[in-house]
């Protein structure tokens, strides 16, 4: 028979838990006048995934949103006393609180959905970053002005100057800054046609039940 000391000591904890999932604030850029293609698509994951597992939040769109983040990236979520950034770090945070979309798979199954994560990452992000920093068309008339609306001349234009750096040195790593549009396209037809066939008839990617990555997805 469980020890009731026990017992009140795991309900206490449990009610602790389920206070501070009622306290959580999303932060992310403005969604009118600021916010880019990739950040658009991380903060709509996280909100369909905080939407999935129930958890009620608050927006709070800030200019800053990126420098207040604890790793520079949007969309970070406050769960007092913690601050949590970046749709994957946000699961596994909510996963332990018992906030969870896969707990129902099997060992093999989660290892298939980490790597249809890590597919969507690999080519949908890279590919939404090389389209706003690298394509010249898009960077002079939709990234640059966005991104630096936000702030004043002449701080805006050396914003936009270092997140390209920053932007360009890392696909540059990943093998992404030399391609042409009609290779990053081919890139992203191809991980759609993997998706495509892994959903089949489905109408969600496991079947009956929904997990994670159908949150990346709906963004």
């Amino acid at each position: 028979m469980p020890c009731p000391l026990l017992m009140e000591s795991i309900n206490l904890e449990l009610e602790g838990q389920e206070q501070e999932l009622k306290n959580i604030t999303l932060y992310q850029p403005y969604e009118v006048e600021q916010i880019l293609l990739p950040d658009n698509a991380n903060c709509l994951a996280v909100q369909a995934f905080l939407k999935m597992v129930g958890i009620e939040f608050q927006i709070e769109p800030r200019s800053n949103a990126e420098y207040m983040s604890p790793s520079g990236r949007v969309p970070f979520i406050k769960c007092d006393p913690y601050l949590v950034s970046e749709f994957d770090n946000i699961v596994q945070f909510l996963g332990n609180k018992g906030k969870s979309l896969s707990e129902h798979l099997s060992t093999n199954s989660k290892a298939e959905m980490r790597a249809y994560i890590s597919l969507v990452n690999n080519i949908f992000v890279n590919a939404e970053l090389y389209i706003c920093w690298v394509d010249k068309n898009t960077l002079n008339e939709v990234t640059k002005p966005r991104h630096g609306s936000v702030y004043p001349w002449p701080l805006n234009h050396f914003l936009n100057w270092q997140k390209r750096k920053e932007v360009i040195k890392k696909l540059s790593v990943l093998g992404w800054y030399n391609k042409t549009i009609d290779q990053v396209c081919d890139e992203v037809k191809q991980c759609c046609t993997a998706l495509s066939a892994k959903l089949e008839n489905n109408e969600y990617f496991s079947g009956e039940n929904i997990f994670s990555p159908q949150a990346i997805e709906m963004k």
